[in-house]
């Protein structure tokens, strides 16, 4: 339920949603989106045990290989809204986290959906990492956690206002809005 309400609030404030494009929490994200007239996108990994695309996709692209789709996720993405996942789900929020963290993209906010899901892996950055030092103090601030899609709304308005509106991908097949001509002026002005 958490993954098709923020997919169709995410949609309803105008913004794509982009998944791995598979079943499960991905194929609610985009029946959510869907359900909100949002753009619905899926970046499929090509693995041995065949994946079929979601039905709720309007577009689907399949990758070979993984660092190439972590490339098109967080290029063409405003933020990264996570929900509860495995292994793929961690490495992608982690290599989101470094690209914030070492300033390679700014003004990307993290938004992780299921706070009793992900309590324990930000206890374990504070109590461990930090206390290890292999993280500074203030980064695990750079990761919001939050079981409202509003507040995810919210938390990536907040994070980058200059980018909050959607901007069109000519590669995703959108179409940028039109700009008006500027009347040239009248001579002898």
């Amino acid at each position: 339920q958490m993954g098709r309400a923020v997919g169709r609030r995410l949609a309803e404030a105008g913004f794509a949603v982009m998944t791995g494009g598979g079943p499960g929490i991905m194929e609610a994200a985009n029946r959510g989106c869907r359900e909100g007239h949002g753009l619905s996108l899926g970046c499929n990994i090509v693995l041995p045990m065949e994946q079929e695309p979601n039905p709720y996709l309007d577009r689907f692209i399949d990758f070979k290989y993984f660092f190439v789709r972590k490339v098109m996720l967080v290029k063409y993405s405003s933020a990264f809204v996570v929900l509860p996942g495995g292994f793929g789900t961690l490495d992608e929020l982690f290599e989101t986290a470094t690209l914030v963290q070492t300033r390679k993209i700014e003004q990307f906010p993290i938004v992780l959906m299921g706070s009793d899901y992900w309590r324990p892996v930000i206890e374990f950055m504070r109590k461990s990492m930090v206390a290890a030092g292999t993280i500074s103090p203030e980064d695990p601030d750079l990761i919001h956690v939050t079981d409202s899609p509003e507040e995810a709304i919210r938390i990536i308005r907040a994070a980058s206002p200059e980018w909050a509106a959607p901007k069109p991908s000519t590669i995703l097949g959108e179409s940028a809005p039109r700009r008006q001509a500027t009347p040239a002026p009248a001579p002898g002005a």
